[in-house]
């Protein structure tokens, strides 16, 4: 059983819903993502999905734009990604960590390079934003040999023989993009989420997450009522923008913050 697994049956065994945030390595600064990544785990998230910056990253709306912003200002790149997970294991042996960005970065180092030093670093799971199921089979098949899981995004418009043939090859859990458009999208309904991920566990037993447009405590609770994880993405990342210049103040406003999903949550 890998950390993925042993994260959700743990969920399950004590009724429990998964918080997963979302932050961008390197923002602010590569020096304090991994001490970031532990202080989210310690105001109670259960698994750190953490974003690979990128120039161009087509599905993120400007909130997550701008970090990834921030973080090449910084100089972040692949390596320094790996470098931080590594840094964050050194303490931390259980939480799962997904690594979640485009497929450019990935073909630059190598399809071979890339998911060894994810392996090394403690990587459990892999989000490829631009690569469908379709054209997957190669990286699917290398992230098998280092029992990697490969996570696939399902959105609104994901129906049919697509919805089953995703289903058929993701590992680890689903993702369920709640809202058309970009990350930070707004006007979540939670009836229609509701429908859809009825639809999707008439073609899955993997755990489901549902991410986009859950900006508060309350929105959370909504959806986790109806999911196995919340994750918490654009909502983190702005907030994180406001403690650029304090460290100190932003580890104590984004514990505070996540710490109030975690209570949302625990309430259901």
């Amino acid at each position: 059983m890998n950390r993925i697994e042993a994260c959700f049956s743990a969920i399950k065994k004590n009724k429990k819903k998964a918080l997963i945030p979302f932050l961008t390595a390197g923002d602010p600064s590569p020096s304090i993502t991994a001490a970031l990544m532990h202080k989210l785990v310690d105001a109670g998230s259960d698994i750190i999905e953490l974003g690979v910056p990128f120039s161009d990253p087509m599905a993120d709306g400007p909130v997550i734009q701008r970090a990834s912003e921030r973080a090449l200002a910084q100089k972040t790149n692949t390596d320094d990604v790996f470098n931080i997970v590594k840094d964050f294991r050194t303490k931390d042996k259980v939480t799962p960590v997904i690594l979640m960005g485009y497929l450019n970065p990935i073909e630059i180092m190598g399809y071979s390079e890339f998911i060894k030093k994810s392996s090394k670093s403690g990587v459990d799971g892999l989000i490829v934003v631009d690569l469908p199921p379709e054209e997957s089979a190669e990286l699917q098949e290398a992230l098998k040999l280092y029992e990697i899981d490969q996570i696939f995004l399902l959105s609104p418009t994901t129906i049919g023989n697509r919805l089953s043939r995703i289903c058929d090859v993701a590992s680890g859990f689903l993702y369920y993009v709640s809202l058309k458009g970009v990350t930070g999208s707004n006007q979540l309904d939670t009836k229609k989420v509701e429908k859809k991920i009825k639809e999707i566990r008439t073609k899955t037993t993997l755990p489901l997450a549902v991410g986009f447009g859950i900006k508060d405590a309350e929105i959370a609770q909504a959806i986790g009522r109806i999911s196995d994880a919340v994750v918490i993405g654009s909502a983190l990342v702005e907030k994180i923008s406001e403690y650029t210049d304090n460290t100190e103040e932003m580890f104590e406003g984004i514990s505070s913050f996540i710490s109030s999903f975690r209570k949302a949550l625990d309430s259901i």
